[in-house]
């Protein structure tokens, strides 16, 4: 008896939100309209917190921009040179992000360093005022990413946008400080909790691209499980060679060899497995059969 191989996509292409790319869109004028005046003051004010904010803000633009484009790309059709689309893309420009993200960590680092060795004047009123506004864009753009399409691109930026917001309250209570006491040995030692905030959400988003890059098994997801949970549907024998491996932040596939009592109840095998998988968030299915009586004949053949 010949293979059979079953492929199914299930629901066909992955459904987008006419909101999303308009309000990520909002999200990245406000955050990188904001940075610009935030660097710009802070330069003139001589605050690295401002500055360090600022960067941060950058970085939070950057990734509001690669949701943005990847929520644009996503609606692109595969091609023939393309099949599963264009959705590695994104997570090839969160590779650029992440490489960014630390060299303003760097940046900003060397330079608080330096400014514990050379204390320098700082216009806390300035600092104050306009780290009180940025927190205020920040809260601003949280509501707009919070109340809009939730897909992992938007809670990405989103978490980096509420990093931020704590970057914002950082600046302003290294502006009040200065401003009532003349402490400004608080600016550079706040700048490096910004940074510590920057990388560590560097090095979360470096982690779940290189988990994407090696087409490893999506965090919230579990192989051993999804297996078991295949195994145990009416008709199905066994699973083996199970694969599961991320296409983009809204396409997970997933391909496997089944061993089933036999290629007649197929049909409704197949129905059962893909509503298991459809409700683990898993869209791009492959399933191939295998009936018992050849793998059992197969055996047989191989015995002495």
């Amino acid at each position: 008896m010949g293979e059979h191989h079953h492929h199914h996509e299930q629901g066909g292409e992955p459904h987008h939100h006419a909101d999303a790319g308009p309000r990520l869109v909002w999200a990245l004028l406000l955050t990188l309209g904001f940075a610009i005046v935030e660097a710009l003051t802070g330069w003139w004010a001589g605050s690295l917190a401002l500055l360090g904010d600022a960067g941060h803000m950058v970085t939070d633009s950057a990734s509001l921009g690669l949701a943005a484009f990847a929520a644009w790309l996503a609606r692109r059709p595969p091609s023939q040179r393309h099949t599963y689309g264009y959705g590695r893309v994104e997570t090839l420009a969160a590779l650029a992000n992440v490489l960014f993200m630390v060299l303003v960590v760097v940046g900003i680092s060397v330079a608080a360093v330096r400014r514990f060795l050379e204390p320098a004047a700082i216009n806390g009123e300035a600092v104050t005022l306009v780290a009180a506004l940025g927190l205020c864009i920040n809260i601003g753009v949280a509501w707009l990413l919070m109340h809009g399409e939730q897909t992992m691109n938007t809670r990405g930026a989103l978490l980096h946008v509420l990093g931020d917001l704590l970057g914002s309250v950082a600046a302003l209570v290294a502006g009040a400080v200065v401003m009532w006491t003349g402490w400004t040995t608080i600016d550079p030692l706040l700048s490096l909790l910004i940074c510590a905030l920057m990388l560590g959400s560097s090095l979360r988003l470096l982690r779940e691209v290189l988990q994407a890059l090696m087409e490893g098994v999506p965090a919230h997801l579990s192989s051993a499980q999804i297996g078991q949970a295949l195994a145990a549907v009416p008709g199905v024998l066994s699973v083996h060679d199970l694969h599961i491996w991320t296409l983009s932040s809204t396409r997970i596939a997933l391909s496997a060899h089944v061993l089933v009592d036999s290629l007649e109840a197929w049909p409704e095998v197949l129905a059962a497995a893909r509503h298991l998988l459809a409700d683990q968030g898993i869209t791009h299915v492959t399933l191939q059969p295998e009936p018992a009586t050849r793998a059992v004949r197969w055996m047989q053949n191989k015995q002495p």
